[in-house]
């Protein structure tokens, strides 16, 4: 169980988390940097506002203290918005309703479902990455689960992938209403396109609220990763290799729904072994196929 820090009677929160963020705030608050700067250039890492961040330090949770700002600001008390929530504006034009219209607009483009899966409360967490099509499903393990980890996993895959084979990959991609999801624009469009590309790389929707059917796909998936790493099980001494090694298992598991082949075999007879390499992708053989927490036991 996650060790917690209380901070008034009502709020706690994890070490593991006062941790990550001090590694972000304290470096730079040294540097004469205010919260606000600080927060403006790295909210998508901070997963917080920026009044919690100021209660945190009043708490003397970080190295810093209100000493080491440069301005002290003074909030007046006022009525608490509920924090980490997705900003409702990243969702115009990407409502369900609208990824429906995108289809029949678009009926041969293939869809990739996005979601998160949590280990403890704080810690590591994964991002998963459903084709649909295929079955075939990706995961990335990240330190703490905030949009800035989101964006920089599809960065990473787009320069791996390259421009053409990302959005013949990745057309459209239909994901929940989690906060990690909360910048849509950083993930459907690149810092810099090679000559011949545009900067539009994907087209990201989302489900409607408490709707997780509208991506099915990927919640079944998520049974098999349960089956390795039961729910309340700490990520946190787990490495990429680890999900790695458990997705390969995972997509060589053949599957009735795919006429008894596996993700891995339909992924490869749609794009291509060299395809599945760069994604890091390998064949399990059917007798060494484990979907047990044994897989993982160091």
């Amino acid at each position: 169980m996650a060790r917690t820090v209380p901070i008034n009677q009502h709020n706690t929160v994890s070490y593991a988390e006062i941790a990550r963020l001090n590694e972000i705030i304290t470096p730079l608050v040294r540097q004469g940097q205010s919260i606000h700067q600080i927060y403006l250039e790295h909210e998508d890492e901070l997963m917080c506002s920026e009044k919690t961040i100021y209660n945190y330090i009043d708490a003397c949770l970080f190295d810093v203290r209100n000493i080491d700002l440069p301005r002290k600001v003074r909030f007046r008390e006022r009525y608490k918005k509920p924090e980490f929530k997705v900003d409702k504006g990243c969702r115009i034009g990407r409502s369900y309703k609208e990824f429906e219209h995108f289809l029949e607009k678009n009926p041969d483009t293939p869809v990739v479902q996005m979601d998160s899966v949590i280990g403890t409360v704080g810690g590591k967490c994964l991002l998963t990455i459903h084709f649909v099509e295929s079955s075939l499903m990706l995961a990335f393990l990240r330190d703490a689960n905030t949009s800035q980890s989101v964006i920089d996993i599809f960065n990473a895959m787009d320069k791996i992938l390259g421009p053409e084979l990302f959005e013949k990959l990745f057309p459209v991609i239909l994901t929940d209403n989690g906060s990690e999801f909360s910048n849509p624009r950083a993930i459907e469009y690149r810092e810099t396109a090679p000559r011949g590309y545009s900067y539009h790389r994907t087209n990201v929707f989302y489900c409607d609220a408490g709707s997780p059917y509208q991506k099915g796909a990927i919640e079944v998936n998520h049974e098999l990763i349960r089956r390795i790493l039961p729910k309340g099980t700490s990520f946190d001494h787990l490495t990429q290799r680890d999900i790695f090694l458990m997705m390969n298992h995972i997509n060589s598991y053949k599957r009735k729904k795919l006429n008894d082949r596996s993700p891995y075999e339909t992924f490869s007879f749609y794009h291509g072994e060299d395809v599945l390499e760069r994604l890091a992708c390998r064949q399990v053989a059917a007798k060494d196929i484990m979907l047990k927490p044994n897989l993982l036991k160091k």
